[in-house]
């Protein structure tokens, strides 16, 4: 369903942003407009960034959504639909490189920057109106910047709450900026379908159907003891303040990441020890690449894989001593395939995370690293070779 209505995406709802202190600041098609950046000679023309065979879409350009790809989608299923699409392979290295960049451009508007992926983030700019404007104002500004600094577009939301800042950017986009007045909070969301609230995902738009609620605005109206029902105590009193556009949540600038991973649907299903381990390799280094980046270790390791037969497993361990080196992320992760994979069970998809994440320089030393320096030499050549790729690319 689709969670624009003729109302929700006009662009006008007035210019009063007294009190609309909270933006949204969503990258637009933010892994394949990074790819543009590196390969100008593509503007204009379908890119879809992702692997081959049965892999998922990362990203597409919106001339690729143009022809239904979107994200997430089956690369199969996308070449189908767009078949002259230019198919780009992620490079993450990248993606965290421009994502350090355009936040650096956030975090220099205001220090209350909630950074909730690597492609979007919330801004309370309240305290930065003095020196900088009025939140239409700042937002506009940090638009601006980001396309000059880092060289990709993206969308502002500018509302009082974060929900509402959230759905205003998503109806700003590609590359604009939408202001939604305090006075207009309730009018803005109750002509939009129930998907578009937080927290309603498909069974519970079902839910709601059966009840006949099918808006927002008729989830306003429908008595709060009547939606608890349809959906439960807490779901439904979170879900009727929101109708009301009542989301009291602050920015918080310390969220802190819980875990980085990575995963990978495989060409062919296989039963190799060897195969599924060179496959680890892979993951475990991608995942300590994203932990160096933002300067955290972890305690926990964990593995998923997927059988044939579409069946999930999870194993994980907690560590001795935090790390951020792939090569310790991958003893952990053989050791967990070993314990979790059933010899001659096929596997379908592998998974590497890294979990209970804290600052580096947080740690302590230990009395292992004190007297044994192999990690910390494995940490550096690890780092060397970050830097390498970096300049020279993934291939390096």
């Amino acid at each position: 369903m689709s969670r624009r209505t003729p109302h929700a995406v006009r662009r006008d709802w007035g210019d009063d942003d007294e009190g609309a202190t909270i933006l949204h600041v969503d990258m637009d098609a933010f892994f394949a407009s990074v790819e543009l950046v590196r390969r100008p000679e593509l503007r204009g023309r379908p890119v879809v960034v992702g692997g081959e065979g049965r892999s998922v879409v990362l990203a597409a350009t919106y001339e690729a959504r143009a022809y239904g790809v979107h994200s997430a989608m089956p690369m199969t299923q996308a070449r189908r639909l767009c078949p002259h699409a230019v198919v780009v392979p992620p490079d993450h290295r990248a993606y965290g490189e421009a994502s350090r960049r355009a936040m650096a451009v956030l975090a220099d508007v205001t220090a209350l920057v909630e950074q909730v992926s690597i492609d979007e983030a919330f801004l309370d700019v309240a305290g930065a109106r003095r020196r900088l404007g009025r939140p239409t104002e700042i937002g506009e500004l940090v638009r601006r910047r980001v396309h000059e600094e880092v060289g990709v577009t993206c969308s502002v939301g500018v509302a009082a709450t974060k929900f509402v800042a959230k759905l205003a950017s998503g109806l700003a986009k590609p590359d604009g900026l939408l202001l939604v007045p305090p006075a207009a909070t309730v009018p803005f969301l109750h002509d939009l379908p129930v998907a578009a609230l937080w927290g309603v995902g498909e069974r519970t738009r079902e839910a709601l159907e059966r009840w006949g609620i099918t808006t927002v605005e008729q989830l306003a109206r429908t008595d709060v003891a009547v939606v608890q029902r349809a959906v439960g105590a807490a779901t439904g009193a979170h879900l009727h303040d929101l109708a009301w556009g009542r989301d009291p949540r602050p920015v918080d600038p310390v969220r802190q990441e819980k875990s980085v991973g990575a995963e990978t649907t495989l060409e062919r299903d296989t039963a190799d020890p060897g195969e599924l381990e060179a496959h680890l390799l892979r993951l475990a280094d991608r995942c300590a690449v994203q932990l160096r980046a933002r300067g955290h270790v972890c305690r926990t390791v964990s593995l998923k894989l997927r059988t044939e037969d579409f069946r999930t497993v999870t194993r994980s361990r907690t560590l001795p001593v935090p790390t951020d080196v792939g090569r310790e992320i991958y003893r952990v992760a053989r050791e967990l395939l070993g314990a979790a994979h059933t010899p001659g069970h096929r596997v379908r998809l592998v998974g590497v995370r890294a979990e209970g994440l804290g600052a580096a320089g947080d740690q302590p030393l230990t009395l292992e690293e004190a007297v044994d320096d192999a990690p910390a030499a494995q940490r550096r050549a690890e780092a060397a070779m970050d830097a390498v790729r970096a300049r020279f690319g993934t291939a390096a």
